[in-house]
């Protein structure tokens, strides 16, 4: 029996025909909303050949849209790997056996997955010279609200995964003479990760789109190069819009085509 069969019943003859007219009521729908969208963009001027052409220069490339795809990239793996040692961390500490260690680190992750992470960001760009008296630039102020924010939401992750771990493995573990960290560095923590693979690429994807925000602080991102510098100077802002979108469409699928592999290889290893 296949694995879908066991998660669900398949349709009957009458189930497929409902569910083929729906799918064609759905098509049409769709069709309607892009006929819709076309006819008015076509009253407005949008499809005029002078608001796209600027997209397909190559100094409008150098000049906004590479520099800010450059700073998102930057932003997005800075806080990938950080929030990804935030998470290992604080994922650990909220699995020990210590009081004094777990609940301080419960109320860390808690705070700041419970903070939106605008107010972070801005919290870090406007707060830094209170604190520290130092001004900090807003590639820090960026990163630092991506790795506090998605670092909570990634312990949360795998501390799941390590609970739902048989609790044979750590048994085991123990058996063969590990000690408490050995248990969790080489046994659990690797299960752990492997197993949650999926839902970890899944929250670096919504890091790479949060990179975004450094806009509300005037990080050179990709939206704020590409989108406000195309628009200020052609007019544009729709098609520079789409575009924009279009580049970050394609790089998340470019993560969830990377997550499916590293699930594959993890399932076969």
């Amino acid at each position: 029996m296949s694995v879908c069969a066991t998660l669900y019943e398949p349709p009957g003859p009458r189930g497929v025909r409902r569910n083929r007219v729906l799918t064609a009521l759905v098509a049409l729908a769709l069709l309607a909303v892009a006929a819709f969208v076309y006819a008015r963009f076509d009253a407005k001027g949008q499809w005029a050949a002078e608001k796209w052409t600027p997209l397909l220069r190559a100094d409008v490339w150098a000049t906004f849209i590479l520099p800010g795809l450059a700073g998102t990239l930057a932003a997005a793996v800075a806080g990938v790997v950080l929030a990804g040692l935030f998470g290992l961390v604080f994922a650990t500490a909220r699995l020990s056996d210590h009081r004094w260690v777990r609940v301080p680190a419960a109320v860390v992750v808690e705070f700041f997955r419970s903070v939106p992470l605008l107010l972070l960001i801005f919290f870090a760009f406007f707060g830094s010279y209170v604190l520290i008296g130092v001004n900090i630039s807003a590639f820090a102020a960026v990163v630092f609200g991506l790795t506090l924010y998605n670092g909570s939401v990634i312990a949360e992750i795998i501390r799941a995964g390590v609970l739902s771990l048989p609790k044979g493995q750590r048994e085991a573990a123990y058996a063969v003479g590990m000690r408490k960290g050995q248990v969790m560095r080489l046994v659990l923590l690797p299960q752990a990760v492997k197993a949650m693979l999926p839902a970890l690429i899944s929250q670096f994807v919504v890091l790479l789109k949060d990179s975004a925000l450094g806009l509300i602080v005037g990080y050179d991102e990709l939206v704020d190069r590409g989108l406000n510098g195309i628009a200020a100077n052609f007019s544009n802002v729709i098609q520079a819009a789409v575009l924009i979108a279009a580049i970050f469409i394609v790089m998340n699928m470019a993560l969830d085509r990377l997550a499916a592999r590293l699930g594959a290889r993890a399932r076969t290893a």
